[in-house]
């Protein structure tokens, strides 16, 4: 704030006045003002806020990956650099020291669970239906190996006809990852207000950009446990059908080969050729033509 109470004071404000509004002492104000920080200090703030925005949205990255985000946004530095400023801060990975049984601490949730149901006996379940298209979604992230490493997948269902709206595939399992995939949800099935999109804990799912993506989109978040697979069960089986009918019939030379099987399996398959009991024997894609009026009807 001292940088503030200068630029004020230059416009004839006092700076007991300032000092008073902002609750501002003014002894370590002039402290300050005999000594400014010097530009060193200044850049190293700089990488530090860009350092913590990028760990704040994906906790699960090392500071390698953290100087990568830093450099898109203009904070440019060595990896020795990002170790000294994130050992400093104690910002570690969320990966990088055991945290209870399985190694990972749940992070809070950002929604309210809204697809919880509490039976007499006060037990809680889920339950997920949906009268018509964008009401409700459920969206997960899988990986799978390649010879070139992971490819990751994140894919948004409509629980109305089980049609998967919108996926994303990439080689790094980062907060845009799950954005691109909503956001290719949006423009494929139009309007989406109001509609609910129910995921687990992930910090991908409770990242900044994730947040202001369904706020933008006028859609309503819903959270449940972190990798629990009955809170997310129909997400869970389709993962399990791509597992069986794609990733696990071969070993994947490249991410590119993993990529169009993922891609051909969901649109040619899934969507179009696999019946199932739920949708009367029908596909996804014969469900929503049929049960969908055309002036209604999602593209």
């Amino acid at each position: 704030m001292y940088p503030l109470v200068r630029e004020l004071a230059v416009d004839g404000v006092p700076v007991a006045v300032t000092c008073r509004v902002l609750e501002l002492a003014r002894q370590p104000y002039y402290r300050w003002l005999k000594t400014p920080v010097a530009d060193a200090e200044l850049n190293e703030a700089y990488r530090a806020n860009a350092l913590f925005d990028a760990h704040r949205d994906d906790p699960e990255f090392g500071y390698r990956y953290l100087v990568d985000e830093a450099r898109d946004v203009g904070q440019s530095m060595a990896a020795r650099t990002a170790w000294r400023i994130c050992s400093d801060n104690r910002w570690w990975s969320a990966f990088g020291k055991k945290r209870g049984k399985n190694g990972q601490k749940p992070g809070p949730p950002v929604h309210d669970d809204l697809c919880a149901v509490t039976d007499a006996k006060g037990r809680t379940r889920h339950e997920f239906k949906a009268e018509e298209p964008n009401e409700l979604w459920i969206g997960d992230i899988t990986e799978h190996w390649t010879n070139e490493g992971k490819l990751y997948l994140c894919a948004f269902k409509d629980v109305y006809s089980n049609r998967i709206v919108g996926y994303s595939i990439d080689s790094r399992m980062k907060s845009r990852l799950a954005v691109a995939a909503l956001n290719n949800a949006v423009a494929r099935r139009g309007d989406v207000a109001g509609c609910v999109v129910h995921t687990d804990r992930g910090s991908q799912f409770r990242s900044r950009k994730f947040v202001h993506a369904l706020g933008r989109h006028a859609m309503v978040g819903s959270m449940g446990r972190v990798g629990a697979a009955g809170d997310n069960a129909a997400m869970e089986s389709f993962f399990a059908l791509l597992q069986k009918n794609v990733l696990d019939r071969r070993a994947w030379e490249t991410r590119e080969d993993l990529r169009i099987a993922i891609v051909t399996w969901i649109e040619r398959t899934y969507h179009r050729r696999r019946r199932q009991d739920r949708l009367g024997r029908l596909t996804p894609i014969e469900f929503e033509t049929i049960m969908t009026t055309p002036a209604s009807q999602a593209a």
